[in-house]
């Protein structure tokens, strides 16, 4: 009896079990966008080059994400997208992608960088 109730809800406990699996695939990509924005959005705000923000964004995006850039001379703004296959590879894909903002950082006088504020 045991038996054949398990064999009907088995296919359920799969596709709950798939289900599960591809929803925390697409939050950690989503929360690696979230990191590499904010990373390499600060980074830029702090008045370093474009190919050093770039690189720290890649360093912790989803592979195969695109990084814009963008803002105006006050603010900074970058943006992480990818697309994560959750189930590996069957054909379902799901766009993620975060944006940061952030103000850029006043450049700072080299002769008053050592110095304390009283």
């Amino acid at each position: 009896m045991v038996t054949a109730e398990t064999a009907v809800v088995l296919p359920v406990l799969l596709f709950v079990l798939a289900g599960a699996v591809a929803a925390v695939v697409v939050v950690g990509a989503q929360l690696r966008c979230v990191d590499a924005a904010r990373e390499a959005t600060r980074a830029a705000s702090r008045g370093e080059p474009g190919a050093v923000a770039a690189a720290i964004a890649a360093e912790a995006a989803p592979r195969g994400a695109v990084i814009e850039f963008g803002g105006d001379g006050e603010t900074v703004r970058v943006t992480v997208s990818a697309t994560v296959s959750p189930l590996g590879p069957l054909p379902w894909h799901v766009a993620v992608s975060a944006t940061a903002t952030a103000l850029r950082e006043p450049a700072s006088d080299p002769a008053t960088a050592g110095s304390a504020v009283p």
